[in-house]
Order: structure tokens, then C-alpha cells, then sequence
């Protein structure tokens, strides 16, 4: 423990200032604690994981709610749908091969990266949309959609929720990122409630990891609130770019 428990600090640092600004904190904190801890079972790394990264998504999220308003009325529907959904897709993901994911997962990512990169204003500007009963349906539909994703597969989910309410809602990269951060806490709350009763989660790593993802989820949302959304729409295709990389090369592979 001695010896992998500072690398693990690191990595959930790391993880937590990526993630409060765009997302995509578990591709830097799942890898690592299946390469620091290769004899753990899988679903106790996962619970693991769960623990630190609710943790700095909720400060995160607490940062953002301080400085930026978020319309409720999307947020919420679209948050409790992620939670029910994300039960739902842990519940069958037994049933979905991998091997059909990756491939459509890469084509939606490349199509996001591709639709951002070409629409120079896409995100730059914050002209919400009204809010009606349309918008609140399409919102919980979305959050469930996603929370279903996120249950079954996983990454790049912050991703999907940034570009999706910036083009459906009309959000900027700032708002939009802060309002995916209160559907992850959703959706990782719900595979908490899993691993929990399951006694999948290592405390002993995992308090210690949550403290450093807390850490870098302040550092994250203060650069991403300081910078605003030019500064999170690089982050954001940076992160596509890597998740876009790591896709082919499975898929290829």
C-alpha cells in the first residue's frame, strides 16, 4: 500500500482537475488503479474509483453553482433520469459485447470532435433556449440516455453531456460543463449504490484518493471559471482527441 498509494494520489489529482473542467476523469484514475493494483477484482477498482471520483465531482459542481446559473428546470429532469437509467444499464450490461460498443462510441466521438472543430462559435456564446415542456422532456430523455451509457459503458460520458446540452440547449462550454457535473454526481451516486451494499470498495485507497480528486476539482473548475469557455472548448477537444486515439487504437487493435 505504502508504495502504490502516493502514485494513486497523483493520478486522482490529476484526475479530478480534468474531469471538473471537461469531464473524462476516469480515463486517468481507472487505468491507474488497474495498473497499481492488478490482483484487485475489477468491480472493487470500479467502486473504488466511484468513491474518489463523486467525491471531487461534487465540490466541483459546488464550485460551478457558486458562480455560474444553471436553469433547474433541464438540469434536474435530466439528472434524476441519469440516475434511474444508470441502474438500468448496470443491470444489463452483461448483455451488450463491448465489441459493438467501441466501434459507435468512435464514430460519435469523431463526429462531435469533427461538428466543434468546423462550428467555430459552436459553445462560445450562452443564449439558453425557453423553457417549455418540450425542453423538459428532451432533457429528461437525454439525462436517461446518457445515464443508461454511462451504466453500461462509461467513458467519455461528461463528454457526451457537454456537447449535448451546448446543442440542444444552447449552453456555452462553461455552463454546459457545469451543468454535466450535477448528472455525473447522479449517475455516480447510482453505481455507488451498487458497489456499497456489495463491499466492492478499498477505503483504505479510496478515502485517500477522494481527498486528492477533491483537490484537483478545485483546481479544475477555478482554471475552467477563470479561463471560461474558450479555455474548456480546448480542454474539451483535447480530451476528445485522447478519447478518439484510445478508441481506435481498441478498436484496430
Amino acid at each position: 500500500m505504502s508504495e502504490s498509494l502516493p502514485f494513486l494520489g497523483l493520478m486522482a489529482f490529476m484526475a479530478g482537475l480534468i474531469d471538473a473542467a471537461v469531464g473524462g476523469g476516469g480515463l486517468i484514475q481507472i487505468p491507474a488503479l488497474f495498473n497499481a493494483l492488478p490482483h484487485v477484482a475489477p468491480a472493487t477498482l470500479f467502486g473504488t474509483n466511484k468513491v474518489a471520483a463523486v467525491s471531487g465531482t461534487l465540490f466541483a459542481a459546488r464550485s460551478y453553482v457558486r458562480q455560474v446559473r444553471l436553469p433547474w428546470k433541464l438540469v434536474l429532469p435530466a439528472a434524476l433520469a441519469a440516475f434511474a437509467f444508470s441502474f438500468v444499464g448496470a443491470s444489463v450490461v452483461s448483455w451488450i459485447p463491448k465489441s459493438v460498443m467501441r466501434p459507435l462510441v468512435l464514430v460519435l466521438l469523431l463526429l462531435m470532435a469533427v461538428y466543434t472543430l468546423w462550428k467555430k462559435d459552436f459553445g462560445a456564446l450562452h443564449a439558453p433556449v425557453s423553457i417549455g415542456r418540450r425542453e423538459r422532456v428532451m432533457a429528461t430523455a437525454l439525462g436517461g440516455a446518457i445515464g443508461f451509457y454511462d451504466g453500461v459503458f462509461g467513458p467519455g460520458t461528461g463528454s457526451f453531456l457537454i456537447f449535448l446540452f451546448i446543442r440542444c440547449f444552447a449552453f456555452d462550454f462553461l455552463h454546459a460543463s457545469a451543468a454535466a457535473k450535477f448528472v455525473n454526481i447522479a449517475t455516480n451516486i447510482a453505481a455507488l449504490s451498487y458497489f456499497l451494499p456489495q463491499d466492492q470498495v478499498l477505503w483504505h485507497y479510496a478515502l485517500p484518493m477522494a481527498a486528492c480528486n477533491v483537490l484537483g476539482a478545485i483546481s479544475g473548475s477555478w482554471l475552467a471559471l477563470r479561463g471560461g469557455s474558450q479555455v474548456v472548448r480546448v480542454l474539451f477537444l483535447v480530451l476528445l482527441t485522447v478519447l478518439i486515439g484510445r478508441f481506435a487504437w481498441e478498436v484496430l487493435g
